[in-house]
């Protein structure tokens, strides 16, 4: 039996669940910035009993130099799955799957993060597990050597998977040298050369006070939380604050080709970004969003070059925040000229007023539906606060709907103007000159190196 679906309600339904998530998470507490002993603490009182703690350290890839990628990837799950000194991994393990609480370790080129989600009814239980774990990680010899295994197996994966290893590749031709040219997750080769004795020494080093700050999203109370803190992760030493890195500069753009004999070609477009405090921030996002369905409509309804055409904007870069421009095709000379010539149609005669009137309403909608849980809400909160201000997760709905046609386009044609090209498949299907840039087009495109 065939199901017949009336998308004009499936529309409604979804703007309209949208519009209850705004309106339930505006009727909420708002955000406070507190000071305990010395550590900086986010909290955001919440109606749901689903707690989400977040510890952020700051620095990611700045922290080490690049032939020791991935160790704080490695250091944190260390910490996180191989028990305290006070509960080995498995007595530990038990604990917290008594009372569905769960914790989990990341790395990324910005920063680092553990993070800890517990229902309301075993906060206290859950608190004291979260702050043995961060202030007393056992660092044993035997689980050190099977969470390395583990992080080499999957850094081996990475360079497998084209789509993984095409965005290593995009990094490290636009950022060549420099901190967003290192993995955080590390290689097999870096992470083999990494000793127990130096992961626990970067752990103790980076978990100082001045570089490090707690995000907190649930059904807690100001005092109770204040107590919490004062009593464990308060205590950890003062350390020393990160120095903020510089912007990087990437003047002249480059093409990267790696052969590789594979069905499908992968092609990636890097265009940089304005920093999240620029005015300009949220114009390039909304920007990036149009992009997307004009590629969507052109390279794939149209044209059927590609399955899956993309362009997004990664957030979570904080220092070099940037755009992707993404495809996988069968054709992929067709399919560079036509994205280019999609950036240059919208560099000489802009957007419409209605691409902007219709993408502000999207936008909105699914930011809002992608913050439905606390723990979704505390990494946002704290992106923003790595980016400069937690304040911007806030005011995002009125920058949104600020948004001029004007602001748009002219963020759009700033920050177009250069793309650094990077290219896995088949290499006799491409050639330098194919990867033309958005202010070339019709013209001689510029020598660039492979």
């Amino acid at each position: 039996m065939k199901i017949f679906v009336n998308k004009s309600l499936v529309t409604f339904l979804t703007f309209a669940f949208a519009i209850l998530v705004q309106v339930s998470y505006a009727q909420e507490s708002t955000i406070k910035k507190l000071e305990v002993n010395g550590l900086k603490v986010i909290y955001k009182p919440s109606v749901k009993d689903l707690i989400s703690v977040r510890l952020f350290i700051e620095g990611g890839t700045a922290n080490y130099p690049k032939e020791k990628e991935g160790i704080e990837n490695l250091s944190l799950h260390t910490a996180v799955e191989g028990g305290t000194t006070h509960l080995a991994k498995i007595p530990f393990s038990t604990e917290a799957e008594k009372i569905g609480t769960e914790f989990n370790a990341s790395a990324s080129h910005d920063f680092g993060v553990i993070d800890m989600e517990c229902i309301k009814m075993y906060w206290d239980k859950s608190w004291d597990l979260f702050a043995d774990m961060v202030q007393n990680p056992a660092f044993d010899t035997n689980e050190f050597s099977l969470i390395k295994e583990k992080l080499i197996t999957q850094a081996q994966q990475q360079q497998a998977d084209p789509d993984t290893y095409l965005d290593i590749l995009a990094a490290g031709n636009t950022f060549k040298g420099g901190n967003y040219a290192k993995i955080p997750s590390g290689t097999p080769e870096s992470l083999k050369e990494i000793s127990l004795e130096e992961a626990k020494n970067y752990y103790n080093k980076m978990l100082g006070k001045k570089s490090i700050f707690l995000v907190v999203v649930g059904n807690v109370t100001e005092q109770d939380l204040r107590a919490k803190i004062s009593a464990t992760l308060a205590k950890l030493p003062e350390g020393t604050a990160v120095v903020k890195s510089p912007r990087s500069k990437v003047n002249t753009p480059e093409v990267v080709i790696e052969d590789r004999d594979i069905a499908t070609n992968y092609i990636s477009g890097v265009m940089l970004a304005p920093a999240a405090l620029d005015k300009e921030s949220i114009a390039m996002r909304v920007a990036i969003a149009i992009l997307r369905d004009r590629f969507f409509l052109e390279l794939r309804t149209n044209r059927a070059l590609s399955y899956a055409p993309s362009a997004y904007h990664l957030g979570n870069r904080i220092v070099d925040p940037y755009n992707v421009l993404y495809i996988s095709t069968l054709d992929p000379k067709t399919s560079i000229h036509v994205m280019v010539d999609e950036i240059n149609k919208i560099r000489t005669d802009g957007f419409s007023p209605k691409e902007l009137k219709d993408k502000k309403q999207t936008f909105l909608t699914y930011y809002f539906l992608n913050l439905e849980t606390n723990s979704a809400q505390s990494l946002g909160i704290g992106t923003q606060e790595m980016a400069g201000d937690y304040k911007l997760f806030e005011t995002l709905t009125q920058r949104v709907n600020n948004l001029s046609l004007e602001d748009l386009n002219k963020a759009f044609k700033k920050y177009s103007t250069m793309i650094s090209w990077t290219y896995l498949g088949k290499k006799d299907m491409v050639a330098n000159e194919d990867f033309i840039q958005p202010s070339l087009i019709g013209e001689e495109s510029l020598k660039m190196k492979k």
